[in-house]
């Protein structure tokens, strides 16, 4: 071989995208921390890095981030999981019915198991009878919604405080502060200094105000990724959604791995339910989710199918939902006008990058945005309540270009296909 020849570069694979590592995705965060301090200056709107706005965000991010989890979990085993959101469905029902009658922990219990029954309905019409399975994951949140009306008139509408459409109050789990660190965070907050309060703001919200089960969700996305990324059990799993030929040539059960994965998003998906009915609210309610498990699902596709990717974008949904409870309209005005500086720095990104008309199309819309700042004081609250849908839609059309799904993913696969 010649010199030439070692020395000659390898090709770039076409398609092939560099993964962000992490000292820049750390700038990228501080560079927006700075920039939505500058704007929270600028707007006046404080309520943008205030500890209650991220306290709120961080317990409505928790049920996003579950739902994301267990998709992630099926997903990654080949099996599309539309049903999230019925699976979640099931597990506010479970809770809240074991959860007024025997404690809020055995409610916890009750949701998980719930849940995990949607994906064992879903593991058997996908898995086993090769159901396509959006199919299967819109039946499934069909007959989920349907039967728990129909269950609530038999169990909750004679019970004390209930009724038909929602269950008798649950015995709360309680809060907690983190000692010192909570009153002192909170304190920085509010002297609305430049970037340092903010960044308490963000921290305090994370140590302030805590359900346990907030915690037990927190925990679970490391021990998401450790379980799949670092056990031979995990790569089993993950073949089975990348290859499931090659995996079972090599001695892995493909449809027993499929049915555990699946199982455990739906467990996944009714904790984030069960969550809803005993922590958020402390009763179940009809239509509880609100759309929930496909913005779950919304954020484990944002977050390239990995946990640290999804754990971001169920916070940034959480904290556009929050928006709803805490200053909406004052804080969505001040959001334009990051949104819009945002883009500005976008527009110069692709005009780098030498594509021209990404750019001035970018600006344009960035011009837009500071167009309809100025010209108006709040926005209508109408847009406050859309927010979370939209930022949804927006994420995942400006991410889309990076994604790189599980290779089998939603193929149906039968046993021996490979000999």
């Amino acid at each position: 071989m010649s010199t030439a020849t070692i020395a000659k570069p390898q090709a770039k694979q076409p398609g092939k995208r560099r993964r962000m590592s992490l000292p820049v995705l750390l700038l990228i965060i501080a560079g927006v921390l700075v920039l939505t301090s500058i704007v929270r200056l600028i707007s006046g709107a404080d309520g943008i890095t205030s500890t209650g706005q991220m306290s709120t965000a961080l317990r409505l991010a928790v049920p996003i981030g579950l739902a994301g989890l267990g998709g992630l979990w099926a997903e990654r085993a080949g099996v599309v999981n539309i049903g999230l959101e019925g699976m979640m469905v099931l597990g506010t029902w479970f809770g809240a019915w074991a959860g007024y009658q025997w404690g809020p922990w055995t409610g916890v219990a009750f949701g998980i198991i719930g849940g995990s029954l949607g994906g064992i309905l879903h593991a058997i019409a996908t898995v086993t009878f090769k159901v396509n399975h959006i199919v299967s994951g819109v039946a499934l949140n069909i007959l989920a919604l349907g039967t728990t009306r129909y269950l609530s008139k038999f169990t909750f509408e004679d019970a004390p405080q209930g009724s038909s459409k929602q269950s008798p109050p649950i015995e709360s789990l309680g809060t907690f502060d983190i000692p010192g660190l909570s009153s002192w965070l909170e304190t920085l907050n509010g002297k609305h200094w430049f970037l340092v309060s903010d960044i308490a703001g963000l921290v305090g919200g994370l140590v302030t105000n805590l359900s346990p089960l907030t915690v037990v969700a927190v925990a679970l996305v490391p021990a998401t990724w450790w379980v799949l990324w670092r056990t031979s059990f995990g790569l089993r799993l993950r073949s089975c959604g990348e290859n499931p030929v090659a995996a079972e040539s090599l001695g892995v059960n493909v449809y027993k791995y499929k049915y555990i994965a699946v199982i455990v998003s739906g467990g996944f998906a009714g904790l984030g339910g069960a969550f809803l009915s005993i922590v958020a609210s402390n009763v179940y309610l009809d239509g509880q989710t609100a759309g929930r498990g496909y913005i779950g699902l919304a954020a484990m596709i944002f977050g390239n199918w990995m946990p640290g990717g999804l754990a971001l974008g169920a916070g940034l949904f959480g904290y556009t939902d929050s928006l709803n409870l805490r200053g909406g309209t004052t804080n969505v005005h001040a959001l334009i006008l990051l949104l819009a500086i945002l883009l500005v720095f976008g527009a110069a990104y692709l005009a780098w990058q030498k594509k021209y008309v990404s750019a001035v199309v970018t600006l344009v819309i960035s011009a837009l945005m500071f167009l309809w700042y100025t010209s108006v004081d709040e926005v209508p609250r109408q847009v406050v309540s859309a927010a979370p849908y939209v930022v949804t839609l927006l994420v995942l059309s400006l991410s889309a270009q990076r994604l790189r799904m599980p290779k089998a993913d939603g193929l149906p696969y039968y046993k021996g296909q490979g000999k």
